[in-house]
């Protein structure tokens, strides 16, 4: 017991401590309770069977996959066009919406995403976007608390719930509790953010990442001119063949870069939604595509002519709609040593091998977009490729001849796949349809749903999705979960659930309840929520044994106090990620979030007993 303690203190002090990454100190912990003999090696790898654990890896898949369609986004940002320039209604949407996706995904993504675009509704709004950065980052993790799957901590106590073969949670069972974290949260924030926040001055400065954006690359290569949209009529000369067919290039000597596709659909949501069809040979044209093309005026209006096609606009007066999303533009610099030299551009096979073209070419300071296919390439020339960004990143690979600037699939990333919203949406239902009725145990509708994000292209490609995932999480998890085993197993949980008992149990469950409560409120201010709930939660499921009550009110006090942490910038990530981006100081947390965190748990400790009775 008393090794146990000591491995306990000594993790709980490195977690605060923060030098040393938290799962590396949890493999520590792990390894030393198999090396003092106190958990075998079987026992002490159980977490990395855990289905919670394997429910995190797949949320972490399926959260990520909603975001890279820009389903999420795509949803938050038209509902929050009903703000207008009302800065209440901006404060609740915003604090609404970002509930409702904390929901379902991760909160550190959930901020990720809604940051850009409260910084932006609050420039047209005219008011600091400080007022609403905080409290966007509270509304993530009061969101966290509406269902089963919205918080690490949710999924601990529900396994705490089924080791003791207790009936487990459903997937809504949260839902009350969340509600009334959103109501407080909201209520408390009104006046606090009004009062504290509104003073701070907004960062007008933005991150420069060293790698030159499309815009950039399009600008610099004077290609604005250049980047024609054109519409497929219905008396047009180009529906029903194919661009093998057709022979545009050598014809007009222009390039089709790719096509969309308007999507068939009657959802309001999905509206406007186009396929993007990468321009192959056998791609065949039908009514009403959208050819997005490069040449010269003269060349793009000549086969506009020539075929009744509409050009709609250039990329100047459509540069909104002109953006390029699965298909990337990236730099290529070619080596000195390059095989490539003095090889025309049509003869250099990169179309062929890669599936890419080539826009333009840097020589020096002159810049050459014009009668491409004919000119031979130099040795230090760069060139402006596009294509799909799998394809890029191939490309990139090959490092003999020459060098692409940039990381591709870090660009990809951040490039919505559009098209496929709507399959992210049906995939996400599904598995929220299958859980709540309980179609399939949860961990394999979670499974399901994440391997079914990738083989449907929700994701680009594995190595995406093995991407999304917070490995860090998982291992911090996985390896703590053997602890609370530990905790029973030398009846360490056992003599702390004895001395609350015994402190405070004769006041009555009440007051043993907020002393859990308060306990793990305090403590997560230092470590994570969820190394917090792993420690507590045994704690409170023995507390109530030995009260003899219902463990529930215990345990839920556990996980709302471990993700209701708000009085500093680092008891969470969103606290955390918010910031620098707000200008926030330490005591704007202790302003804002210490009233708001114990409101919060005052509310609390009288609402679960009547929400979850002894």
């Amino acid at each position: 017991m008393i090794i146990t303690l000591i491995i306990l203190a000594f993790s709980a002090v490195f977690f605060m401590n923060g030098k040393i990454r938290s799962d590396v100190v949890a493999l520590c912990s792990l390894i030393s309770l198999i090396l003092f003999g106190i958990l075998t090696p079987e026992e002490a790898l159980s977490g990395f069977s855990n289905n919670i654990v394997i429910m995190m890896v797949g949320l972490f898949v399926v959260g990520g996959a909603i975001f890279q369609t820009g389903l999420a986004k795509m949803i938050s940002g038209r509902i929050m066009q009903l703000a207008g320039k009302s800065q209440f209604r901006l404060f609740l949407l915003i604090m609404l919406v970002t509930a409702a996706i904390g929901a379902f995904v991760s909160n550190t993504g959930t901020v990720a995403l809604m940051l850009p675009i409260v910084v932006s509704l609050s420039a047209g709004a005219g008011v600091s976007s400080s007022r609403f950065l905080m409290p966007l980052a509270f509304a993530s993790s009061m969101g966290g608390m509406m269902t089963l799957i919205g918080t690490p901590p949710n999924l601990v106590i529900q396994n705490s719930l089924i080791s003791r073969g207790l009936e487990p949670l459903s997937f809504f069972s949260f839902t009350p509790v969340g509600l009334i974290c959103i109501t407080v949260g909201i209520l408390v924030l009104i006046p606090l953010s009004k009062w504290f926040l509104s003073k701070n001055e907004q960062s007008k400065d933005e991150e420069h990442e060293g790698r030159k954006t499309q815009k950039e690359l399009i600008k610099e290569y004077q290609l604005a001119h250049t980047l024609f949209r054109m519409i497929v009529t219905a008396k047009s000369d180009f529906a029903g063949h194919s661009l093998q067919e057709l022979d545009v290039t050598r014809r007009y000597d222009v390039n089709i870069l790719e096509i969309r596709r308007p999507i068939k659909t009657r959802r309001p949501f999905f509206k406007g939604i186009m396929d993007q069809i990468t321009a192959g040979p056998d791609t065949v044209l039908e009514k009403g595509d959208v050819l997005y093309v490069t040449g010269t005026p003269d060349q793009a209006g000549r086969m506009a002519g020539d075929n009744r096609l509409e050009i709609e606009d250039t990329y100047e007066s459509g540069e909104k709609g002109m953006d390029l999303h699965n298909i990337g533009i990236a730099e290529v610099l070619l080596l000195p040593d390059s095989s490539l030299a003095n090889v025309m551009v049509k003869d250099c096979g990169f179309r062929e091998k890669f599936g890419v073209n080539i826009l333009g070419i840097q020589r020096h300071d002159t810049y050459i977009i014009h009668n491409l296919k004919d000119q031979k390439i130099h040795n230090g020339d760069s060139l402006l490729i596009q294509g799909e960004w799998s394809d890029i990143a191939r490309m990139s690979k090959e490092q003999n001849d020459w060098v692409v600037l940039g990381q591709p699939y870090a660009a990809a990333a951040k490039v919505t796949i559009d098209r496929k919203a709507p399959t992210a949406a049906a995939i996400m239902i599904a598995m929220i349809v299958a859980m709540v009725f309980d179609i399939v145990p949860a961990v394999a509708a979670i499974m399901i749903a994440g391997v079914l994000m990738v083989l449907t292209g929700c994701l680009r490609n594995v190595e995406d999705a093995y991407r999304t995932i917070n490995w860090e999480s998982i291992v911090l998890i996985a390896a703590m979960l053997p602890m609370s085993l530990a905790l029973e197993k030398t009846g360490t949980s056992a003599l702390i659930s004895e001395s609350l008992v015994s402190g405070l149990g004769g006041y009555g469950p009440l007051v043993l309840l907020a002393g859990i409560y308060f306990t793990t409120s305090l403590l997560t201010m230092f470590i994570s929520n969820t190394a917090t709930a792993v420690l507590l939660a045994p704690i409170a499921m023995q507390s109530a044994i030995d009260t003899g009550v219902s463990p529930y009110p215990f345990l839920f006090a556990v996980t709302v106090a471990a993700s209701m942490c708000f009085a500093s910038p680092f008891s969470t990530p969103p606290n955390a990620l918010v910031m620098s981006a707000g200008k926030y100081t330490f005591m704007d947390y202790i302003k804002v979030g210490f009233p708001l965190q114990l409101i919060m748990g005052v509310v609390m400790v009288f609402i679960l007993p009547l929400l979850f009775p002894f």
